[in-house]
């Protein structure tokens, strides 16, 4: 638990250190991260204990004596199975109650530390509203001091220009004072744009939707940041991560975010069908419309009413035979104009059709991450009786003791034992896999095995037969020096 606690404090060790935060503080984020990494060290420290015991008894010859005394294999692993049945549900109320506790007071006292410090409560590649009436979003944050921006797109968020003002920027800059309430944002080549239509009394003002524009080298920005260097360490602003639920607000969860889901498919799914009624009825009406003005009897009527005016009415009324190609029915500028504005309605499609892609990713990875943590509860608590008869009957095998071969062996094995979960919850998270295997990839994987060694072990079999192997490459040998001589 000692690695894992110090190997997560490593990777935050930049975010809090040199900050200015209590002793206190630091105290409890550390508590919190032991509560965190305590399920995830049980299962290791069963399976590395478990290699070392019956390593170190069949190291001893000790096992020998045992099973010579009439003892089998099972019959000894009967109180150490017990005693490992027990942890296990020790480590299911760990992870079911203890590990949400703790993941939602160590990510809010985390990010909380990180608004201290303005640079660092900015993320990349996401809207940040955390500043008092600005949201901003860039895609990279670089530098020494991490305080170095690119791409960046600021959105008023207050009063009456909220949404109307926007201002975007190759470049950024944040500086900050200490002590002080305002962090200056200072941008280069860039533009500011500034939509007036709600400004506008007449509804025909509004339909023109007035705006202004300006490009600019260098822009400054004075953002109030009082709101977050005064903020509580302690104050739990993030509560609905899925690390933060128990079993039961995971299902219930789920459900709501299943429902909500399959009610924003049926939505758009409804939504798409009407466009397309439209756009077949718009349709249908166009040619309607020209087939009437196309037919005969739009040019007899002029004929009834006098015989003097028969062919000036009717060569007034007839009209041009349509055209195949559509465009050529029009002239040169209205054909740039129709293709221009395509165009942008193609563009306009294409970015709508992007947003809801992006959308629907994001609901569905939500609901799968839910789905996911389910199953890792379980799995996760089950891991512990699983590792054991994997390393108890691996110990048993190898019959060496102590912290060399048994220590490689438990982390070999973990270590695959996490790739497996991991690459299993990145498949799920992306509807590449059902939740359920991806939660149960790693004990499936290990099951096998947890078999095949137990097996082995209760019938005094060898892990590996090396002579087996190395029988052919020895007669091989033989043959040639016989052949030399």
């Amino acid at each position: 638990m000692f690695v894992l606690v110090m190997q997560a404090l490593w990777l935050v060790f930049d975010d809090i250190a040199g900050k200015g935060i209590e002793l206190k503080i630091i105290g409890k984020f550390l508590w919190y991260m032991c509560l965190f990494v305590t399920p995830q060290a049980l299962p290791i420290s069963v399976l590395l204990s478990s290699i070392m015991t019956m390593g170190s008894l069949g190291e001893n010859y000790e096992f020998a004596a045992i099973k010579s005394a009439g003892i089998s294999f099972f019959r000894l692993l009967r109180p150490i199975v017990l005693c490992v049945f027990i942890i296990t549900i020790a480590n299911y109320f760990l992870i079911n109650y203890t590990y949400p506790y703790a993941s939602l007071k160590q990510k809010n006292l985390l990010l909380n530390i990180k608004k201290t410090q303005p640079t660092m409560a900015l993320i990349e590649g996401s809207f940040n509203d955390e500043m008092s009436g600005f949201s901003i979003k860039f895609e990279e944050k670089y530098g020494e001091e991490n305080n170095l921006l690119k791409d960046v797109l600021i959105i008023e968020t207050k009063g009456k220009k909220e949404d109307q003002v926007i201002t975007t920027a190759k470049k950024g800059k944040i500086t900050t004072e200490e002590g002080s309430k305002y962090m200056t944002l200072t941008l280069e080549d860039g533009y500011y744009f500034e939509d007036h239509t709600n400004n506008q009394k007449k509804y025909k003002d509004k339909t023109r939707m007035p705006s202004s524009m300006a490009k600019f080298s260098k822009h400054t920005l004075n953002i109030d940041i009082s709101d977050l260097t005064s903020a509580n360490l302690e104050e739990e602003r993030y509560k609905y991560h899925y690390t933060m639920k128990n079993m039961a607000q995971l299902k219930n969860s789920s459900d709501s975010l299943k429902y909500s889901y399959d009610k924003y498919l049926d939505n758009k799914f409804k939504a798409m069908q009407r466009n397309v009624k439209v756009s077949e009825m718009s349709q249908d009406l166009h040619f309607k419309r020209t087939k009437k003005e196309t037919s005969p009897r739009a040019t007899e009527k002029p004929l009834l009413k006098s015989t003097k005016r028969t062919e000036t009415t009717t060569k007034q009324k007839n009209t041009q035979p349509i055209k195949e190609a559509i465009l050529d029915n029009f002239s040169e500028g209205s054909q740039i104009n129709i293709l221009e504005k395509a165009s942008r309605n193609i563009d306009t499609k294409l970015k709508d059709i992007q947003g809801y892609k992006n959308y629907y990713k994001q609901k569905r990875k939500n609901l799968n991450n839910h789905d996911y943590q389910f199953h890792y509860i379980l799995t996760n608590s089950f891991s512990c009786l699983l590792l054991f008869f994997v390393g108890a009957s691996l110990g048993s095998i190898i019959r060496k003791g102590g912290f060399g071969l048994p220590m490689v062996m438990a982390i070999v094995i973990y270590v695959a034992y996490h790739f497996i979960n991991t690459f299993g919850k990145n498949i799920a998270e992306e509807s590449k896999l059902s939740a359920l295997l991806g939660g149960w990839s790693g004990t499936l994987a290990m099951l096998p095995l947890a078999i095949l060694f137990t097996i082995s072990a209760s019938r005094d079999m060898g892990f590996v037969k090396f002579d087996v192997i190395l029988s052919p490459f020895k007669k091989l040998s033989n043959r040639l020096k016989k052949r030399d001589e």
